[in-house]
């Protein structure tokens, strides 16, 4: 059975009360092991609070149908809920840190991570925008691409938190050849099968043969056309208005879009709280819930736990595709 490490994120938002909610439902514990790296001390005043009957036990126990929390010594403290401070950005560093510790020892398969903060990150001395960036630095890996997974609408991006002007300047042949052929390597890594492709234009209707832009023509068609010649089966660009609708149903298995929300407008639209954040292009697994810390309704009990349970569920998932059929058969 794959085992999960799953990260609390941000002591300060919701990422506790998520990650209490997901680990009660039967559908998340029934899909994998669970070891979850945060605050234990606050995961259990956060289990009691919302009476939920989970149990917790730690790394050197073995208690029936208990699941295992690795509190790191050096983030241990006193959190404010509710406010970006350097004590929670500290904290969810180091949660980070461990997890990708576990994975490089063989303890863990996966990581599916809970929201941070990137203002308490930055305050506590990290300067990595999200996780993402924090995820490659301690992998060492070169490139890696955000994705949205929803069913069977999934989503790569070109381009993530810039101004879309600069996300437009990002449009170019070479940009979208090498986009497309690192995706469709990762995605048959991922569903173990060759992915169908389909590319968004960036103009209203893909600019209608040129009415209304030329980018489809000069940049998204050509590199379009490269990638189909080596043999990847990668179409379009398509209307963006109708293109991920399209792919919602089961028409394509993933759909590149060209900034950041062109991506997030229909997935979110589609499969708000269901929806899970992959990162392509890691020698891990992670996977990620669709949405921040929430500092404002952090501490009430009131958080939608559904997207954090999506991406423990979908990181077992991808595990067992990326092992060996023996390992798929044992869950």
């Amino acid at each position: 059975m794959p085992a999960i490490g799953i990260t609390m994120g941000d002591p300060a938002g919701i990422g506790p009360e998520i990650c209490v909610k997901a680990l009660e439902a039967g559908s998340v514990r029934e899909t994998c092991r669970l070891i979850v790296i945060g605050d234990r001390e606050l995961l259990e005043k956060t289990k009691s609070a919302l009476g939920i009957r989970v149990r917790f036990q730690n790394a050197d126990e073995n208690l029936a149908d208990a699941i295992t929390i690795i509190t790191p010594d050096d983030a241990r403290g006193i959190f404010s809920i509710g406010l970006d401070a350097e004590e929670s950005g500290r904290a969810s560093a180091r949660y980070i840190e461990t997890a990708v510790e576990l994975w490089k020892s063989g303890d863990i398969d996966a990581i599916a991570t809970a929201p941070i903060s990137k203002k308490a990150l930055s305050l506590a001395g990290y300067q990595f925008p999200g996780h993402t960036e924090f995820l490659a630095h301690l992998t060492g890996t070169k490139k890696v691409v955000m994705s949205f997974f929803a069913g069977d609408l999934r989503v790569v991006l070109l381009s993530t938190h810039i101004s879309l002007r600069e996300a437009i300047e990002k449009v170019t042949s070479e940009n979208l050849t090498e986009l497309i052929i690192f995706s469709s390597h990762e995605l048959q890594r991922l569903l173990r099968r060759r992915p169908k492709i389909a590319v968004a234009g960036l103009n209203p209707h893909a600019s209608e043969g040129g009415l209304f832009g030329s980018e489809e023509a000069t940049a998204i068609k050509p590199a379009i056309d490269e990638c189909s010649a080596h043999a990847i089966d990668v179409s379009g660009p398509f209307s963006p208005d109708t293109i991920f609708l399209r792919a919602a149903r089961g028409e394509f298995d993933a759909v590149v879009a060209l900034y950041h929300d062109q991506a997030t407008v229909p997935v979110k639209s589609l499969s708000f709280g269901s929806a899970v954040n992959v990162t392509l292009g890691l020698p891990l697994i992670r996977t990620s819930v669709d949405h921040g810390t929430a500092l404002d309704i952090a501490g009430k009990g009131v958080a939608d736990a559904s997207s954090m349970a999506a991406a423990i569920k979908l990181a077992a998932e991808l595990v067992r595709n990326t092992k060996d059929e023996t390992l798929g058969q044992s869950c």
